[in-house]
């Protein structure tokens, strides 16, 4: 934005010097340095600043200046020439150091020195104040763009970052909502498989389960693709029940204790609890081998609701061989509670079960 700038103030000081050279006698030598000056400033310029070395950039300031001061003195200090001066004050802004850039505004003004004392010392002022005005508005602009530019990379990163939660949010949707569905699919078909040659109504009741939790698993996968976030429409309570359920249905007897007053909590707040509840009822499943699975609600912290999910089964450090550890849906309840402000913990040893906890503010 500052080089187009600059490259259309050259044409309009050269147009006004060409100008006086047409409408005054012995004027037209102005046109050679002026001329030179102005193709060098549009062309040669860019030609410098794209090289982002000092020595071209000190050698194009000198011949600049040069032809400045050789169309200042034939034009008779015209408007103009002062212009071109503007133009390679802010142009060496972009080009030197600013020590370079002081000793050219210092240079500038030095050619009122062949004017009477009095004279040359107020118009050499009154330029050396034009000169300093342009750098240091050149840099002002300089620095506003800078700041632009870096504004826009923040503005990426965020939208980089954001794409990253995202997907990780999706991500911890597939594992909670499908991993579960399909885990209970599977238990429901493999319990039906074994009493199906004995017990024909119980085999095609398990099968009716399975077939809703795969109806399930498919609602999930729609929503978690499209990334939608719309809260579930049961209730708490309601869903950690069918979660207790579902598991004593599929042979691990599972209680729901409650304490405390029961509170309407934030949407996702009471999706962190419902979710962790989920996971850790997937994993006394796959690997727990327990007998008996307890899930506690505790209302009755003034701030606080916590969820408890205990097992009496081997313990996280005894996984079955060919099974894979409960590693990352553990991280999705741990970064869904922290997304909440709240907190997560595990407490297991081998052959003692495992307690998964889950405080929320509420």
């Amino acid at each position: 934005m500052v080089k187009p700038a600059l490259a259309a103030l050259t044409a309009a000081a050269f147009l006004t010097l060409l100008v006086d050279a047409l409408g005054t006698h012995g004027s037209a030598l102005t046109l050679a340095p002026s001329a030179a000056f102005t193709v060098l400033a549009i062309v040669g310029f860019q030609w410098v600043h794209e090289r982002h070395r000092t020595g071209p950039a000190v050698g194009y300031v000198a011949v600049q200046l040069a032809l400045g001061y050789a169309t200042f003195l034939l034009s008779g200090a015209a408007v103009g020439s002062l212009l071109l001066l503007v133009v390679l004050v802010s142009q060496s802004v972009l080009l030197l150091p600013l020590p370079w850039v002081a000793v050219l505004v210092g240079l500038v003004p030095l050619m009122h020195i062949g004017m009477a004392w009095r004279d040359g010392v107020r118009e050499g002022l009154g330029t050396l104040a034009a000169m300093l005005f342009a750098a240091v508005l050149t840099q002002l602009l300089i620095r506003e763009q800078q700041a632009h530019k870096q504004l826009q990379a923040y503005a990426a990163q965020a939208e980089r970052l954001a794409a990253t939660q995202e997907r990780n949010r999706v991500a911890r949707d597939i594992h909670d909502g499908l991993g579960h569905a399909l885990t209970v699919v599977q238990m429901q078909v493999k319990a039906a498989r074994a009493v199906i040659a004995v017990d024909a109504a119980r085999a095609d009741a398990m099968l009716a389960k399975a077939q809703h939790q795969a109806e399930e698993a498919l609602v999930e996968v729609r929503r978690s693709v499209a990334a939608l976030r719309e809260p579930r429409s049961v209730p708490l309570l309601a869903g950690l029940s069918e979660l207790a359920e579902e598991l004593s249905t599929a042979g691990v007897p599972t209680s729901l204790a409650v304490s405390g007053q029961p509170r309407k909590l934030l949407a996702d707040a009471e999706e962190s609890l419902y979710r962790a509840a989920q996971e850790g009822l997937t994993n006394v499943r796959k690997h727990a081998q327990a007998t008996r699975v307890e899930l506690r609600l505790d209302y009755s912290r003034p701030a606080a609701v916590r969820l408890e999910v205990s097992d009496d089964g081997a313990g996280l450090g005894a996984v079955p061989p060919g099974d894979s550890p409960p590693g990352y849906g553990l991280l999705g309840v741990r970064e869904r509670a922290a997304n909440v402000g709240g907190r997560m913990s595990v407490e297991s040893a081998p052959g003692h079960g495992s307690t998964l906890r889950v405080e929320v503010p509420g």
